[in-house]
């Protein structure tokens, strides 16, 4: 694994201060002004505070937390989808703040390896929070030393949303369980002129979805195994891959999806153009009353021969979690604090009633007033699970798997094209 915090990669990154953003009132931060010698100032960085999911929820928290403890300042500074970058930058300028928000994928799978990050597991048990924690999502967060990279908080289902309303209209009678029903609701649907699994083929949706039809005939540890070594010449891959290129070249996909992003995706089926999605908790979060009403949650079709029982959906423990930075452990009695109020129950459970949030936290909340994200997590022995392979891909292969994945979604590319390009990801990384 190439570590991104490298002088070359320093320089590569620098850029990308520019588009550091802060909240109204804070505009003495940027990423690169972000630490704060201040043991009265804690300054977090986020990718909540604007238009993400759970933003509002996480604002009004960090309200409650200044009130409740009137000597402790909180900046809060805020990136989307570069806060990554940005971290490792301001880190490497000794400027980094001292709690970071952020998921476990491509960048972030190296930070506590390579010091960016403290291993939090210490800090887990001696402020007797472990127990607040799921088992799956602390067996998530933790890597192969044993060391807890972050303090679990985000979680997600990822169902297949089917639009039961589309699906009447093109005569389907029942949401499809297996390849030959979805190939045939396809054609249905198509002809009423509407597109029928939506995805975005050109960025992370569509790498998830192709990963989770590849797993149809392959068992957890042989995923795992396919995903950390870039080897898909299994007999159980090379399945998976054929499961997919069938389904592909049958119009099952939503036209050109190759060229297609989540927002494309997502736009798709909220304004009722596409019948069906792989949407995660947050995307089912902003599903419209008029269509959530008509909309059902369920996994992705098998064929014959699959090694699960039943459709699948993936589940991940790992969209969120509080990493502590090393300018964090100087400052690690205002980090207890935060994280102590983080975790409290009254905390979790707006985010599951406010912003239909999973959470990887015990929790008796249910998503009541975000009525797909509840049905997502009910649906338990429904649905089989496949592996999310996030945190079993190095982090240089992550972006060459996105092309690869574009690659996969044009129609007419041959199985072993399909191979050779997720196979090429992980040689070019």
């Amino acid at each position: 694994m190439h570590s991104p915090l490298t002088r070359r990669g320093f320089l590569a990154t620098g850029s990308g201060l520019a588009a550091a953003t802060v909240l109204p009132g804070l505009s003495g931060c940027s990423a690169l002004t972000g630490a704060d010698s201040d043991p009265d100032t804690l300054v977090v960085h986020s990718q909540l505070g604007t238009t993400a999911p759970g933003s509002p929820t996480y604002l009004a928290a960090l309200d409650r937390f200044r009130k409740e403890n009137p000597g402790l300042k909180v900046k809060n500074l805020i990136n989307g989808d570069d806060l990554a970058q940005v971290y490792e930058t301001s880190r490497l300028a000794r400027k980094e703040p001292d709690v970071v928000m952020v998921n476990l994928y491509d960048k972030t799978l190296a930070w506590t390896d390579v010091g960016a990050t403290v291993d939090v597991k210490g800090y887990l048990d001696d402020w007797g929070l472990r127990r607040r924690v799921l088992p799956q999502a602390l067996a998530e967060w933790t890597d192969a030393k044993g060391r807890v990279r972050a303090f679990p908080y985000f979680a997600t289902n990822w169902p297949i949303a089917f639009n039961r309303a589309l699906l009447d209209r093109a005569g389907v009678d029942a949401i499809p369980t297996t390849g030959d029903e979805l190939i045939a609701a396809a054609r249905k649907l198509r002809a009423k002129g509407i597109a029928p699994v939506t995805v975005g083929g050109n960025d992370w949706t569509g790498q998830k979805l192709l990963a989770q039809i590849i797993q149809t005939f392959l068992t957890e540890d042989e995923a795992r195994h396919a995903y950390t070594t870039g080897d898909f010449g299994s007999r159980g891959a090379r399945e998976g891959i054929d499961y997919f290129v069938t389904l592909r070249d049958a119009g099952v996909f939503a036209d050109k999806a190759q060229g297609l992003t989540s927002d494309t995706m997502t736009t798709q089926f909220n304004t009722q153009a596409a019948a069906i999605e792989s949407a995660m908790s947050s995307a089912l979060a902003k599903v419209p009353e008029k269509v959530a009403r008509h909309t059902e949650v369920g996994g992705w079709p098998l064929t014959g021969g699959a090694v699960h029982d039943k459709p699948t959906i993936l589940r991940t423990y790992t969209l969120i979690g509080f990493w502590i930075s090393p300018n964090g452990t100087k400052k690690i009695d205002a980090v207890e604090k935060f994280l102590r109020f983080m975790y409290r129950p009254d905390t979790v459970s707006r985010f599951i009633k406010e912003s239909g949030r999973d959470m990887a936290l015990r929790s008796d909340t249910l998503s009541t007033d975000f009525p797909l994200v509840a049905a997502a997590q009910r649906l338990g022995g429904t649905v089989s699970q496949a592996l999310l392979p996030d945190v079993y891909v190095p982090p240089a292969a992550a972006q060459p798997l996105i092309t690869a994945t574009s690659t996969s979604f044009t129609r007419g590319t041959s199985a072993a094209k399909v191979r050779a390009a997720l196979e090429t990801a992980y040689r070019s990384a």
